[in-house]
C-alpha cells in the first residue's frame, strides 16, 4: 500500500509554498515510495473560491501587496483579530477539514503554516484517529500565542533552532515529539556546488567583476524599500536588485541614475546564481531569505524596527547572536552598514562558512521515524490517547 504523506501550505507571502516544494523534492528523492501531496489549505477551506468571487482578490494576495508595497507597521494588531478570527470559525474549520481528511485519508500531515494548527490537528484526531500530525516550523522561532505551536496537543514539532524546541518544552511538549534541526528547509539548488565563473558573468550582466557586490532581496514582490537602498548606494555601491513579481518597480529602479553599476532583475526561480555572484545579502530578516544567503555563503544586512513583521523580529536577533551579519534599524543607514560590513567581512565570511545547514535532508529522516513508530503503536495495540507515536530528537 502507498504512504501518503500531505503537506499543508498556502501562498501567503511565498516562504510556506517554498518550503513545501523544497520538502516535496527532498521526500521524492529520499523516500521515493510515498506518494507526496501538496495541499493549499485555503482551496480546502473554500473549494468554490467564494471569498475570491465575493472580494476580487484572494485571500493572501492582500496580505502580499502589503509586503511590496511595504505596509507592514500595523501588523502585530492585525494578527491578533485574525487570529481572533480564526478561533470563532473554529467549528466550521474544524467540519470542512475533517471532511477532507476523510476523503483523502493520509498516512502522515505535515503543515508547514501557523496560526491554523489547532483546527488542523483537532480535525485529523477525531476524524483519522492514530495518523501523526506534525508541525514544521518555517520560522526560525515561535511567535506565542498560538502562532505556530499549541499547547495540549499529541503531535510532532520539527524546529529548526533550539530556541524553537525550548518554545515547545516551555508548552509542555514532550521532548520525544520535539525534533531539532540544524536549520530551515531550503531549496535543493541551494546545496548545489557553485559551478559560475564570478568574473565573467558579472561582466556579462554589466557588472565590475572586482568590486564588492550586494544582492538586494525582498521576497517574491519586492519592496518600495529597495528603491531608497537603491538610491542611497548608487554612488558607492554595486548592486544586483531582484524585483520578482513586482515589474514596476523594476521599471522605477531602471529610471534611477546610475553611478555604481546595478543590475535589476524581474521573477526568477534562479536566486542561487545570483548569489553566487554577489558578495553579501541586503533585504527583510525573512528566514528563508537570511537561510539561502547564509548557505551561499553571503553575510547579511537586515533591519530591525516597527515595520518588521512580528513573526520575523527574532531573525534579527539570530543574526546578531550568530554574528553572520548587520542588524540596523532603518534602512536609512544602508551606507553605513555596508561599510561595517565590508570592513568585517572576513570575520562575517568566517562565521557564516561555520553555519551547516542540513535540515533539507534531515527532516524526511524524521518523518520516516514517526511513521515507523506509528505503525507499531497500531501493530502492538498502544493506546496513546489520540495514538500519535514518541520519538526521539
Amino acid at each position: 500500500m502507498t504512504t501518503k504523506i500531505d503537506l499543508i501550505y498556502f501562498n501567503a507571502g511565498g516562504g510556506h509554498r517554498a518550503s513545501a516544494l523544497a520538502l516535496e523534492a527532498a521526500l521524492h528523492r529520499q523516500a521515493p515510495s510515498w506518494q507526496v501531496r501538496l495541499v493549499n489549505l485555503f482551496e480546502v477551506l473554500d473549494p468554490q473560491d467564494k471569498f475570491r468571487s465575493i472580494t476580487g482578490s484572494g485571500p493572501e494576495d492582500w496580505y502580499n501587496k502589503r509586503l511590496s508595497r511595504g505596509w507592514t507597521l500595523g501588523m502585530a494588531q492585525e494578527l491578533k483579530l485574525l487570529q481572533a478570527a480564526i478561533r470563532f470559525a473554529h467549528p466550521l474549520l474544524l467540519r470542512s477539514l475533517q471532511q477532507h481528511w476523510l476523503r483523502t485519508e493520509p498516512d502522515l500531515v505535515v503543515s508547514l503554516v501557523p496560526n491554523f494548527n489547532r483546527a488542523l490537528h483537532e480535525s485529523l484526531a477525531s476524524s483519522l484517529p492514530g495518523v501523526p500530525y506534525v508541525t514544521l516550523l518555517t520560522d526560525l522561532a515561535d511567535l506565542p500565542p498560538s502562532f505556530w505551536i499549541e499547547p495540549d496537543q499529541l503531535q510532532h514539532f520539527i524546529c529548526g533552532t533550539p530556541r524553537a524546541a525550548e518554545q515547545a518544552r516551555i508548552l509542555g511538549h514532550d521532548t520525544r515529539r520535539i525534533h531539532l534541526t540544524s536549520g530551515m528547509i531550503i531549496r535543493p539548488e541551494f546545496y548545489a556546488p557553485a559551478k559560475v565563473d564570478r568574473a565573467e558573468e558579472r561582466l556579462r550582466l554589466g557588472l565590475d567583476p572586482r568590486r564588492p557586490t550586494g544582492l538586494v532581496l525582498f521576497g517574491g514582490h519586492g519592496s518600495k524599500a529597495m528603491l531608497g537602498i537603491a538610491q542611497r548606494l548608487a554612488a558607492t555601491t554595486q548592486l544586483i536588485l531582484i524585483c520578482g513579481h513586482n515589474r514596476a518597480l523594476a521599471a522605477r529602479l531602471r529610471q534611477l541614475p546610475v553611478i555604481a553599476p546595478r543590475r535589476v532583475v524581474e521573477f526568477t526561480s534562479d536566486i542561487p546564481y545570483y548569489m553566487q555572484l554577489a558578495d553579501f545579502f541586503i533585504g527583510k530578516p525573512g528566514p528563508g531569505s537570511i537561510s539561502e544567503a547564509v548557505q551561499q555563503g553571503l553575510p547579511v544586512i537586515v533591519v530591525d524596527n516597527a515595520w518588521t513583521m512580528p513573526q520575523e523580529r527574532y531573525n534579527a536577533q539570530w543574526v546578531r547572536e550568530n554574528g553572520v551579519g548587520i542588524v540596523h534599524g532603518s534602512f536609512r543607514t544602508i551606507e553605513r552598514a555596508v561599510a561595517q560590513l565590508l570592513s568585517g567581512m572576513d570575520a562575517f565570511k568566517a562565521r557564516v562558512r561555520q553555519m551547516e545547514n542540513r535540515a533539507l535532508f534531515e527532516v524526511p529522516e524524521i518523518l520516516d521515524r514517526i511513521l515507523v513508530q506509528a505503525t507499531e503503536h497500531v501493530d502492538r495495540g498502544i493506546d496513546t490517547g489520540l495514538r500519535h507515536p514518541a520519538s526521539t530528537i
